[in-house]
């Protein structure tokens, strides 16, 4: 049972979770993280440190489709292991409903 990142990490894509993640499974994207499903190791400590609430099992029904996402893009943007900080105008986005759309496929910076 993999966790993986949801809707509500795009546009705010805060990393409290990048930093308490031990087996370093997160990758960057440009608005959005996501979690290497075959590394996450289900440990869930990650969940309660996201304040955007975007992380969740991949047995829940909302999060099932984002398996897939997650995989895709773990495969080709970079890994991050440290955090930063959010997106500048994250607070503003943070429970705002459908933004699927806005989703960038563009990678982010990673650790560089």
């Amino acid at each position: 049972m993999p966790y993986v990142v949801t809707e509500n990490c795009i546009k705010c894509k805060y990393q409290d979770c990048v930093e308490v993640c031990p087996v370093d499974c997160f990758y960057e994207g440009e608005n959005f993280l996501v979690i290497h499903p075959d590394e996450c190791i289900d440990c869930g400590v990650c969940e309660p440190e996201c304040p955007a609430e975007a992380i969740l099992p991949d047995s829940e029904p909302q999060a099932e489709a984002w398996l897939e996402t997650n995989r895709k893009f773990a495969e080709t943007w970079p890994n991050i292991t440290r955090k930063r900080d959010a997106l500048p105008d994250a607070d503003e986005w943070k429970d705002k409903p459908n933004k699927a759309a806005m989703l960038s496929e563009n990678p982010g910076q990673g650790d560089a």
